[in-house]
């Protein structure tokens, strides 16, 4: 089995993208993989910060005799382990990190508020008629919800009894 060191294209149309990888000789472009080695972007605007490669598993697979495609043979000269363009590669990748775009801060909507059912609102109502602090804690601690709903079930029905 003769390894071949290749791009195996990725991404979608008009955006391509690329992935090094090591496969069979006789395997297609897009085919099985033997072992992934790092990628290249065309569309990053930065030229050396394009490639990505992982410059121990090509230099392995060198060694056991793998043959480079010729564009990845370039990718290898410029940014494998002793690459002529690696502290211009560094540069570039900073530079990209330094005017990442960053996200606006998160708008925060207060949700509004939920109405307060009839037995709270009638409670809220004697509290608001208490003038003095302490009536309104007392009026707060006997008022119950059960008995305003009672309370508020008599008045309706005496409605209806004068509207007969």
């Amino acid at each position: 089995m003769t390894v071949r060191l290749r791009m195996k294209k990725m991404g979608r149309k008009h955006q391509p993208f690329f992935r090094v990888v090591a496969v069979d000789q006789r395997a297609p472009r897009d085919g099985k993989v033997i072992e992934y080695l790092g990628h290249y972007d065309p569309l990053i605007k930065e030229t050396d910060a394009r490639a990505s490669l992982n410059g121990e598993r090509i230099d392995y697979w060198l060694s056991v005799g793998a043959q480079p495609s010729d564009k990845v043979g370039v990718l290898i000269k410029k940014y494998g382990t002793n690459g002529t363009h690696l502290e211009q590669q560094r540069a570039a990748v900073g530079r990209l990190e330094t005017n990442k775009p960053m996200a606006p801060p998160a708008v925060v909507i207060p949700k509004p508020k939920a109405e307060q059912p009839a037995a709270e609102e009638a409670a809220a109502e004697v509290k608001a008629e208490a003038t003095d602090e302490t009536t309104a804690e007392a009026v707060s601690e006997s008022v119950a919800p059960e008995a305003v709903a009672d309370s508020t079930e008599a008045t309706e029905a005496a409605a209806e009894e004068t509207t007969e």
